[in-house]
């Protein structure tokens, strides 16, 4: 029984630091604000050059087309509503403001609805609203391809290397 119980904890350490390796694969942005009124700015970008990568940093977004393993996306902002909290609106129609990087193959992806197509369960962190549930790279492709929905999206090196998403009723 004890050899049980220490296997158990061994493999539970192994599990959660590999999760937690797997998650710091890149530098520590500073997240922007999760509800913020207004389009995060990327002064270093020149959108007439056409689509491509943002620069290194967290945006928060969402994932408009996915083309093979390319995802196009586009910033996103809170906007608050006469009857309701609030919803997330893009750029207006006829804005630039897009960008496209691949997806890593390693990406780590943090769900707010669980791993399951029928995005049932809530896996957030109740303190900011934002998914903690590890999910693959196959569930992030097939879900985001579906639908944008509202992430903070973090590019290194051009890649996509996370997608956490923001939980919203």
């Amino acid at each position: 029984m004890r050899t049980l119980l220490a296997g158990g904890a061994a493999a539970a350490v192994l599990l959660t630091s590999g999760v937690a390796h797997a998650t710091t694969a890149h530098p520590a942005y500073k997240k922007p604000k999760i509800f913020g009124t207004s389009f995060q700015p990327d002064p270093r970008h020149d959108f007439t050059k056409g689509i491509h990568s943002r620069h290194n940093g967290i945006l928060r977004g969402w994932i408009t087309t996915i083309r093979g393993t390319t995802a196009e996306y586009e910033p996103i902002k809170w906007k608050k509503a006469k009857y309701t909290e609030g919803y997330f609106v893009g750029p207006p129609e006829g804005d630039v403001t897009a960008y496209a990087s691949p997806i890593a193959k390693n990406v780590v992806f943090l769900s707010a609805y669980g791993c399951k197509p029928a995005m049932t369960a809530m896996t957030v962190d109740r303190n900011n609203g934002l998914g903690n549930k590890r999910c693959s790279r196959s569930v992030l492709l097939k879900r985001h391809a579906k639908q944008g929905h509202p992430s903070l999206i973090t590019v290194y090196q051009g890649k996509i290397v996370q997608v956490q998403e923001i939980y919203t009723p």
